[in-house]
């Protein structure tokens, strides 16, 4: 048996009937153009369905925004990142030589659509139960340790409902700054709370990330929240 086949067998508790397509889903499009990404596609859907049903068993009491809510903070980047160091999907890639001199195995979105393309490779090789006992094993302690609905709320989010609470107008985002090529670019954001002169700064890989993250800041320098990861 091939070592990515023991492999998948101890940290997936998966036994593939076609290796070829394990093989595909550690495969970065640095490596081959025969590479993971179709299957990322595939592998995300199904997660986020299998995580949604998941959430609607165990939390009952949740809305469907607190359930949106937390979907996305177990379907997100860093979370399958996370996974995929623990299971030691890192070593299994198969990259191209650029991203190997670069440390690409350690790359948060490699091993994140990595994690996303072994689902998908599950799926196509085993069927939907399948494909469900390694969601299930990969997300075992995310779900176990998942915080609830209030704490689940966006930084915006919880920014914005703080602000109301004491009478106070929105936050204002500016974007002062983006940096690194058109690929690797990084978004810098500038909350403002004028009627508290209050300002703080965030980067990230979108608008959008950004903002949380000067919205995080924020809430450190007004409500004393301690800082997240």
């Amino acid at each position: 048996m091939k070592a990515r086949g023991r492999w998948a067998e101890t940290q997936l508790n998966y036994t593939f009937n076609d290796t070829s397509l394990l093989d595909l889903a550690l495969t970065h499009r640095s490596a081959s153009k025969a590479n993971n990404e179709r299957l990322e596609y595939l592998g995300d859907a199904f997660l986020n369905f299998a995580i949604a049903r998941r959430l609607f068993d165990l939390r009952r009491d949740d809305t469907e925004g607190d359930l949106s809510r937390a979907r996305a903070a177990l379907v997100k980047e860093s979370t399958l990142a996370a996974i995929g160091q623990r299971l030691g999907v890192d070593s299994q890639l198969t990259l191209g030589p650029g991203e190997v001199r670069t440390g690409g195995s350690q790359r948060a979105a490699i091993l994140a659509d990595a994690v996303e393309a072994l689902v998908g490779a599950v799926l196509l090789d085993g069927g939907t139960a399948a494909a469900e006992a390694v969601v299930d094993l990969m997300f075992a302690e995310q779900l176990r340790s998942l915080p609830d609905a209030a704490t689940l709320k966006d930084p915006k989010t919880r920014l914005q409902e703080w602000l109301q609470g004491r009478g106070l107008p929105l936050p204002s985002y500016a974007v002062t700054a983006v940096q690194g090529r058109d690929h690797e670019q990084t978004f810098v954001v500038e909350c403002e709370v004028r009627e508290k002169s209050a300002r703080s700064t965030g980067q990230g890989r979108s608008r959008r990330a950004a903002e949380q993250d000067a919205a995080a800041a924020m809430l450190v320098a007004l409500a004393g929240e301690r800082p997240r990861d």
